[in-house]
């Protein structure tokens, strides 16, 4: 029952990502080097996280092109309770590999907008164009002080309210 109502809140959260407000992405993306499993550092407070811990996002490329998405997070009050999401993403125009369409629910899409990747792609920061949702994605559970900072100051340059970032806890193995 519970990971149903995670489920519905982001499917809310996906419904709600529609803004046609202008919001640089990076130009290239491969998505062979994206998939696999991203830590959530940092994020915009949201319902659908809210009470979460060690979270996590896995995306896996599918043999069409499209991306499969598994959202995990434990809950803080109740370690023995987690909650899942999973869904599909896709990148809509290929001239804008950074501007991806994710669902969790059917034929809603929501913004998924790559704004800073690293070469690497070891970290990565990621927004929607209503400035509504942000999150700070890294391979490891924590991310170097440095790096944590200059994705902060292109987030509030991007015009996100990082007073509002929320510090994601990854002390448990999921």
């Amino acid at each position: 029952m519970k990971s149903n109502a995670f489920l519905l809140l982001v499917l809310i959260m996906v419904s709600a990502c529609s803004s046609k407000e202008d919001l640089p992405t990076v130009k290239d993306v491969d998505l062979n080097k994206y998939q696999g499993t991203w830590y959530e550092i940092a994020r915009l407070p949201n319902r659908f996280e809210k009470g979460l811990k060690c979270v996590t996002a896995n995306y896996t490329l599918n043999e069409d092109g499209t991306i499969k998405v598994i959202n995990k997070g434990i809950n803080t009050e109740d370690q023995s309770k987690s909650e899942t999401a999973i869904g599909k993403a896709k990148v809509p125009d290929a001239q804008f590999p950074g501007q991806i369409k994710v669902s969790f629910f059917g034929p809603f899409y929501g913004d998924y907008y790559i704004i800073d990747l690293d070469e690497n792609y070891q970290f990565a920061l990621v927004g929607d164009p209503s400035r509504k949702y942000l999150w700070i994605l890294s391979r490891t559970p924590r991310i170097d002080d440095k790096i944590y900072n200059n994705l902060i100051t292109k987030a509030e340059q991007q015009g996100f309210s990082i007073k509002e970032l929320h510090l994601t806890k990854q002390d448990c193995n999921l």
